[in-house]
């Protein structure tokens, strides 16, 4: 086990609190490995109702995954690594999303990538007003793992195309507005939201469903017509030209079609077509062996590794994506990305 989770029971109530507040609770295999652990032995006990998911301090909730070990894995062993992780990784995503006991996770504060595989499996999603959510993966070469091609496809008004492609984030009030969130409580709040689940396991949805006063108005619905018309198409040419098209009277277009300028055009074709594929898939299991044959071919390639260097590593932002343009990530590229792995070799979920 690991000091970076703490895992408790609390009587009825299981909790889980991320505790690596130096890098925003971000991911380690190590934690991945412990909460799978933790829920394994709860799932057979029957005396326990409930999980709480959180984190215990600092600004969390969950950054994502464990960035610098997976690009360490791309430029020195090929990938096997960082392999080991997504497979561990989406273990745990899995497990979650069939798990058979209520899990309640209090979203609070920064939710990304990796925190969102470990959140939106979950029956209860809370956000506050600290909440920041966001798929950023295009900014770095990499893509919308965890689950993200299940969740994100399943939102209404093209929302999930355009949280992918553009990695915006969004505030609390925004997860609820989407469904991304199941309930909004004020960060105030959430100690006796959690002592009064931990007493009534049995009443978790009436207690979060108490009036907890109005979140804010959700900002992004004032921009939802647009994003259903300029994120319409499956095709990212027609995306960037719907865009360009409206930059001449609209700011917010010309906003976002910068934006996308930043972002790997490779990725950003891998993340239409994953939320395509995923929309027509009807078992869980089934989209994350898509992601993991993904993940496979794209921790490898050239823009993983550039990216999280000029992102993240030298925070210079000049990435020199490879194809550097939409037009040079062929078809044939992504079919080679999302091609069935080896035989031995594909993700299967434990039982």
């Amino acid at each position: 086990m690991t000091d970076e989770v703490i895992i408790e029971k609390h009587e009825r109530v299981g909790h889980i609190s991320l505790n690596r507040p130096k890098a925003l609770h971000a991911l380690t295999l190590e934690m991945c490995h412990a909460m799978s652990a933790a829920l394994s032995e709860w799932a057979d006990d029957d005396s326990l109702e409930a999980v709480i998911l959180d984190h215990h301090d600092g600004r969390g909730f969950c950054a994502g995954g464990d960035i610098a070990f997976l690009r360490n894995s791309a430029l020195n062993d090929g990938g096997v690594s960082g392999r080991k992780f997504f497979h561990d990784e989406y273990q745990l995503n899995h497990q979650m999303f069939t798990y058979g006991k209520p899990i309640v996770a209090f979203m609070d504060g920064i939710t990304m990538g990796g925190g969102v595989g470990i959140s939106q499996p979950c029956k209860f999603r809370v956000a506050t007003e600290n909440t920041r959510f966001a798929m950023p993966e295009t900014g770095i070469g990499l893509f919308p793992d965890v689950g993200g091609g299940w969740y994100l496809s399943r939102l209404g008004g093209r929302m999930g195309q355009f949280l992918a492609l553009t990695g915006a984030r969004l505030d609390g009030s925004e997860c609820l507005w989407t469904g991304l969130a199941t309930h909004y409580v004020p960060s105030e709040m959430l100690g006796e939201i959690k002592a009064r689940i931990i007493e009534h396991p049995d009443r978790i949805a009436g207690i979060l469903s108490e009036p907890v006063g109005t979140p804010p108005k959700a900002r992004i619905e004032g921009n939802a017509d647009k994003i259903i018309k300029h994120f319409a198409s499956d095709r990212y040419e027609d995306i960037l030209a719907s865009l360009e098209a409206a930059m001449g009277e609209d700011d917010w277009a010309m906003k976002e079609r910068d934006t996308l300028g930043t972002k790997s055009p490779q990725t950003c074709k891998v993340a239409l077509r994953q939320l395509a594929e995923s929309a027509q898939l009807t078992d869980f299991a089934d989209n994350m062996r898509m992601e993991y044959r993904i993940a496979s071919r794209v921790l490898t390639r050239p823009d993983f590794a550039e990216g999280v260097r000029a992102v993240i590593v030298d925070k210079s932002n000049d990435p020199k994506w490879d194809p550097a343009t939409p037009e040079g990530v062929t078809d044939a590229l992504l079919d080679e990305i999302f091609a069935p792995l080896p035989e031995g070799e594909e993700w299967v979920p434990l039982k």
